[in-house]
C-alpha cells in the first residue's frame, strides 16, 4: 500500500491531524518504503550502507568516524556497525589517523568505486523515476523546509 492508498483508505482517519504531524509521519513512512525498495535494488549493500558510501564520497578528505556520524545524522555506534559490515564486504578501509592515533579514518576501496560505477546507470534511472513530475521549485521548498526543521531540532536539543 502506498501513501496515497493509505490516505484514502477507510482503515485510517487523518481528520483533524495537524499538517506538521502529518508531514512528520509522511516522512517516516516514506523513509521506510524507500529503504525497503533501495535495499532490494542494491543487492550487495543496504540503503544505509550505500548512504554511508555516498557521504564518504562527498568528503574532501577521508572522514573520521565522528565526522561521518555527524554528516549522516546518526550515532557513532550505528555508523561504526554500518562501516564494519562495509569493511567485511571490502567497500571501505578503516585506518588509524597518522597524526592522531585515537581517530579512525574511513576510505572507499577500489572495489567500492567499481561497484558505484557499475551501478551508476541504475541509480540515475531510479532517481529520475523517483523525482518524476517533481519540479525544481518543489524540491527547493522541500529542502528549505527540512533544513529549517533541522535547525529547530538543534534549538530543541539546546533546551534539554
Amino acid at each position: 500500500m502506498n501513501i496515497k492508498e493509505v490516505i484514502s483508505s477507510d482503515k485510517v482517519d487523518f481528520t483533524g491531524i495537524e499538517l506538521s504531524y502529518f508531514l512528520l509521519g509522511l516522512l517516516s513512512a516514506f523513509e521506510n518504503r524507500f529503504q525497503a525498495l533501495a535495499d532490494n535494488a542494491m543487492k550487495e549493500v543496504s540503503w544505509k550502507q550505500f548512504f554511508a558510501i555516498i557521504c564518504i564520497n562527498l568528503c574532501k578528505d577521508a572522514p573520521t568516524l565522528k565526522e561521518l556520524a555527524e554528516i549522516m545524522g546518526s550515532s557513532h555506534q550505528n555508523v561504526k556497525q554500518i562501516l564494519l559490515k562495509l569493511e567485511k564486504k571490502d567497500f571501505v578501509k578503516i585506518t588509524t589517523d597518522e597524526n592522531d592515533k585515537r581517530k579512525q579514518r574511513i576510505e572507499l576501496t577500489e572495489y567500492c568505486r567499481e561497484f558505484c560505477a557499475k551501478n551508476e546507470g541504475m541509480t540515475m534511472n531510479f532517481m529520475k523515476n523517483l523525482f518524476a513530475d517533481v519540479s525544481q521549485e518543489q524540491l527547493q521548498v522541500t529542502i528549505q523546509t527540512i533544513i529549517q526543521m533541522e535547525d529547530n531540532l538543534k534549538e530543541i536539543r539546546e533546551y534539554e
